[in-house]
C-alpha cells in the first residue's frame, strides 16, 4: 500500500506522519472518504507494527494519517523520548485538524485510533474534540493510577521508589531541555517502566531493529495522574473498546469501568490474550477484522 510522508504543525513543533490514500480514491476531493488518525502507545513510534492496520484501513476505502508524537521518531522535539501526556493529546488534536483539511477526506467522518497508552488518548480525544466520528481503543490504558498499582503488584515498592528517584533526577534536567533516561521495558526485576513477565519480549517484538527502548524518566512522576476513564462519561461518539483479558500492563478492570461509563456509546470486544498479542498472526486478524466492521458501520456516509 502506497504511503507518503506529510508534516503538520503542533504547538510550535512539527509532527511527521504517513498518509495512506484510500483505495480507489484519486485524492482530488471529488469523492470524500473517511479518515483514521493513528498513533502508537507508550514510548513507541509509527514504525512499530502499526503499518498493517493502516494498510487494511486504506484497502477498505479509508484514508489514514499515522503520525509520530513530538519528541519521538521522525517528529521534532527536544529532548528526545519525552512522554508528555499533555503534548501527545495536543498532537492528536493537531492531527485531526490536519486530517480534516486533506484533499479527499470527509471532515465529518474522522475517527481516532489508539493502542495501549494511546488507547487512553483516543478516549480522551473523543471526549474533548468536537465532531470526532468514532474512536478505537485497543488494549487501552484507561487508568494510570491502576497501572502503577499493577507495577506495585508484580515488582514491589522498591521498583516504584527507584523509578521515582530517576524521575526526580530527570526533572532537574528539564529546564535545560535535557533528559535522564530509563528503559521502557525490561525483564522482571530490572529497572524499567514495564517489567511484567511478558513485557520485554512482547514490546521488543513490535519494534524495528534500530528503535530506542528508553524514555525520559520524569513520566514516572505523573503517569498515575493520567486517568482517561474519568473522561468516558463525556464521550458522545461510538467507541470500540478491545479488551485483552490477560493484560499484564493495562489493567482490565479499568477498561471495564470505562466501558460502563461509556454506556450505549461503547462497543466491546474481548479476547483471551495478553497485552502484546493483538499485533501478530491470528490475533491481529481478529482484532483488525473487528475494527474494520466497526469503522465501516460507524463511518458510513
Amino acid at each position: 500500500m502506497a504511503r507518503v510522508e506529510v508534516p503538520f504543525g503542533s504547538h510550535g513543533g512539527v509532527c511527521r506522519a504517513w498518509r495512506y490514500a484510500a483505495a480507489d480514491a484519486d485524492g482530488t476531493g471529488d469523492r470524500r472518504r473517511p479518515c483514521v488518525v493513528m498513533a502508537h502507545g507508550f514510548g513507541a513510534t509509527r514504525d512499530a507494527s502499526l503499518a498493517p492496520y493502516a494498510e487494511r484501513f486504506a484497502a477498505a476505502g479509508m484514508h489514514v494519517l499515522l503520525f509520530d508524537y513530538r519528541h519521538f521518531g521522525a517528529s521534532d522535539g527536544r529532548p528526545r523520548q519525552l512522554v508528555s501526556v499533555r503534548r501527545q493529546l495536543q498532537d492528536y488534536a493537531a492531527a485531526i485538524e490536519f486530517a480534516r483539511a486533506l484533499a479527499g477526506v470527509d471532515p465529518a467522518r474522522v475517527a481516532v485510533w489508539g493502542t495501549s497508552f494511546s488507547g487512553g488518548h483516543a478516549l480522551v480525544t473523543a471526549a474533548r474534540i468536537p465532531g470526532v466520528a468514532a474512536a478505537i481503543c485497543q488494549c487501552p490504558m484507561m487508568d494510570g493510577f491502576a497501572a502503577v498499582r499493577r507495577i506495585l503488584e508484580y515488582s514491589g515498592p522498591r521498583q516504584l521508589l527507584r523509578l521515582t528517584g530517576h524521575g526526580l533526577l530527570d526533572l532537574l534536567r528539564a529546564p535545560f531541555r535535557r533528559a535522564h533516561y530509563v528503559p521502557t521495558v525490561g525483564p522482571p526485576g530490572s529497572l524499567a517502566v514495564m517489567s511484567s513477565e511478558d513485557a520485554e519480549a512482547g514490546y521488543r517484538a513490535l519494534l524495528p531493529p534500530d528503535a530506542r527502548v528508553e524514555v525520559a524518566a520524569r513520566i514516572a512522576l505523573s503517569v498515575a495522574l493520567y486517568r482517561p476513564v474519568t473522561h468516558a462519561h463525556r464521550v458522545r461518539c461510538p467507541v470500540l473498546v478491545q479488551v485483552c483479558e490477560h493484560d499484564s500492563v493495562a489493567p482490565v478492570a479499568a477498561a471495564e469501568r470505562a466501558i460502563a461509563e461509556l454506556g450505549t456509546h461503547a462497543e466491546v470486544r474481548r479476547y483471551p490474550i495478553g497485552h502484546f498479542e493483538p499485533y501478530f498472526g491470528a490475533h491481529f486478524e481478529r482484532s483488525v477484522a473487528d475494527q474494520l466492521d466497526f469503522l465501516r458501520s460507524r463511518l458510513a456516509p
